[in-house]
């Protein structure tokens, strides 16, 4: 009598399932993401920022604004004429210039976090409502932003610190009016979009009030667009800032801002570079770290983008 044995497909079906099992919409957004090697070198010098601006009183050898007046002008470490105690030199009251630039990426973050928060929220407000009741809504609200976005960014942003005063409080309101209307335009065509797409018609035939279909039906659809529009508008709001802070309208000294550092360093550009070179270098990566970044998200989360 022959046996036959008959083997068990069960757990080699479960194993087919689980291979051909799609990965997770973060998933697949990471792993197209992370082929993008400029925007995977962005997000790792932005969490070293961010990580050096959340501990910066504890990393920074000395307080940003004590001065040493044995100290004027010392050139970095590596130079002749250095002074140990001072990595990258003292300015020109005896600051120490590493631990002013620690404390500058903690006021940027904190800029370009401000701004784009209060400028998204405002302009996702606006832009959702113009794009879903349309009409003279829409035309008013969207001629309002074609005006702001005739006027050159920067002068308007002086204009608006002019009128209120000087101050990072204040400059920091100004970058949030003046990045309003790209929101703005962004949400309000992102939801105009979403309106003739079968589950917002369900949901209208379902009885979903006007609150719900904006905010809870159409904005999640319409986030993807917003969230590379604000990575990219943290870099614009670190560069705004710091072009109010060098022309006087800004952070006021002694607050180690990037854009302010540059200012006091006008004078010193041909005896010490190191004064004006250092506050630049950190201008310069950071918005660029931000930009690459942005890049990147775009190309992640735009399916036309994806190779």
């Amino acid at each position: 009598m022959t046996s036959q044995n008959t083997p068990s497909t069960a757990p080699q079906n479960a194993a087919d399932d689980t291979m051909s099992k799609p990965p997770s919409p973060f998933m697949e957004t990471w792993n197209y993401f992370r082929k993008n090697r400029g925007a995977y070198v962005g997000l790792i010098v932005i969490a070293i920022i961010l990580f050096v601006a959340a501990f910066a009183t504890f990393i920074s050898p000395y307080d940003p604004i004590m001065q040493d007046r044995s100290a004027f002008l010392k050139p970095p470490i590596w130079m002749e004429g250095a002074d140990p105690r001072y990595i990258l030199g003292t300015d020109a009251v005896g600051r120490d210039i590493l631990s002013r630039l620690i404390h500058g990426a903690q006021l940027s973050v904190s800029i370009g976090v401000f701004v784009v928060i209060i400028s998204m929220v405002a302009g996702i407000m606006l832009g959702v409502t113009a794009g879903y009741f349309r009409g003279w809504i829409e035309v008013a609200i969207m001629r309002m932003m074609d005006t702001m976005l005739a006027l050159p960014s920067l002068i308007m942003a002086m204009a608006i610190v002019a009128i209120l005063g000087p101050g990072l409080e204040n400059a920091m309101l100004a970058i949030a009016i003046v990045q309003l209307p790209h929101y703005v335009r962004l949400s309000r065509a992102s939801v105009v979009t979403e309106l003739n797409k079968e589950y917002v018609i369900a949901s209208q035939i379902a009885g979903a009030g006007h609150m719900r279909q904006m905010f809870i039906n159409i904005l999640p659809n319409c986030m993807a667009p917003l969230i590379v529009q604000g990575t990219l508008g943290i870099s614009s709001a670190i560069l705004d800032a710091a072009a109010l802070g060098f022309l006087g309208l800004g952070a006021q000294p002694p607050l180690p801002e990037w854009g302010t550092m540059l200012a006091e360093a006008r004078e010193f550009v041909g005896s010490a570079w190191w004064v004006i070179t250092f506050p630049g270098l950190c201008i310069l990566v950071t918005v660029l770290a931000f930009n690459l970044m942005g890049d990147g998200l775009r190309d992640a989360l735009d399916p036309k983008m994806k190779r």
